[in-house]
């Protein structure tokens, strides 16, 4: 935020769930720019007339506003950030009635048409990353209500990815419970080196963990539905089957986009050919893997463990059993929260606002 640039705080910083925090943007308009074409002028000049009212969901982290510079909206918007999450679509609804444009991370809150027909006001969705399926894409072009999208790397999920894999066969957090309290070594972990890691999925993410496993000495085999040999061959991967993958492999780590073929791939057949000693990864999406059937997989050990970042229902119910099993490693959907990732996400959203309120095509 530039020096000479006032911004004004109103309310209580938030310290829990349903706080909000308020700026008022004000700086004077920067001159009209020279040639613009009649479309571009007009729209120029109607939102010369309009003070616009910006709604950013779920920051829980508190860093919206000092990841970006949110000054070039002064005097055109008022932004007004939530650091909860609500899960009721009423309760959404009721909120975002005031605003013109609505900021949403990622998938945290799902702009439904349910939701979306119930707010006049609207008239931009800015989410973060290139697609969010939780967007109804066709119920925001039948009202008039544009969709823009920010910039994004895989990098963050892919070293999450990896975190998650060593720190489970490792007993990372019970090393560290165990010393804190302490305690000192209570197990032992399991090697990387000489073991088989399968993918499933060498896209974005699965291409990158693929490789990383073979820094480490692994033997790496892989499976989709599309998936070619010569595309495994690229990541020095082995193209096998899915029966073959979940039998052979030590460590199975899941990179599929969710759909309707993806979703309940991995369930009670998968899981029971598996290894007793191998261990499940899953950074892609929850619905993938069958909820109940990881549960009851874990719960009879027939698995060393698994170690997951998402899940049916975000956030995590409070009474869920993924809260409570000991051979479970599970983080709260964080692969893409890296201050290098939000920074991009937030600077993309604040120009994408600025493109829009002067004209400007964006998508």
């Amino acid at each position: 935020m530039s020096s000479d640039t006032a911004r004004h705080i109103t309310g209580k910083l938030p310290s829990g769930p349903g706080s909000e925090r308020m700026t008022s943007l004000r700086r004077p308009r920067e001159n009209e720019p020279s040639k613009i074409n009649p479309m571009t002028k007009q729209i120029l000049e109607s939102s010369k007339q309009e003070h616009f009212r910006i709604a950013v969901l779920d920051d829980y982290q508190h860093v919206a506003l000092s990841l970006a510079d949110w000054s070039v909206l002064d005097g055109r918007a008022t932004v007004t950030v939530f650091d909860d999450h609500l899960a009721d679509s009423d309760a959404v609804v009721e909120r975002l009635q005031p605003f013109d444009i609505v900021c949403v991370m990622r998938e945290r809150t799902p702009m439904t048409r349910t939701i979306i027909e119930r707010l006049p006001k609207l008239r931009l969705i800015a989410s973060t990353a290139p697609r969010n399926a939780s967007i109804d894409l066709k119920a925001a072009e039948e009202r008039g209500v544009q969709v823009v999208h920010t910039g994004y790397t895989s990098a963050p999920t892919i070293e999450l990815t990896w975190a998650l894999i060593l720190g489970s066969a490792r007993n990372l957090v019970a090393e560290n419970a165990s010393l804190r309290s302490g305690g000192w070594q209570r197990f032992i972990g399991d090697d990387m080196a000489g073991r088989t890691l399968g993918v499933v999925g060498l896209g974005n993410v699965g291409g990158p963990v693929a490789q990383i496993g073979k820094a480490f000495g692994m033997n790496v085999i892989a499976w989709s539905q599309n998936l070619t040999a010569e595309r495994a061959a690229e990541v020095s991967a082995e193209l096998v089957s899915k029966e073959q993958l979940f039998r052979r492999a030590d460590v199975v780590s899941v990179h599929v986009v969710l759909s309707d073929r993806t979703r309940g791939l991995v369930g009670a057949p998968e899981l029971a050919i598996m290894k007793p000693t191998a261990r499940l990864v899953n950074t892609s999406r929850g619905p993938i893997v069958v909820e109940a059937d990881l549960i009851a997989a874990l719960k009879a050990q027939r698995i060393a463990g698994a170690a997951i970042d998402v899940f049916d229902q975000e956030p995590l119910p409070l009474d869920h059993p993924f809260r409570t099993l000991a051979n479970l490693l599970a983080t709260p959907h964080i692969g893409y929260v890296s201050r290098g990732l939000y920074t991009r996400f937030y600077q993309d959203t604040v120009e994408n606002i600025r493109r829009w309120l002067d004209g400007q095509a964006t998508g």
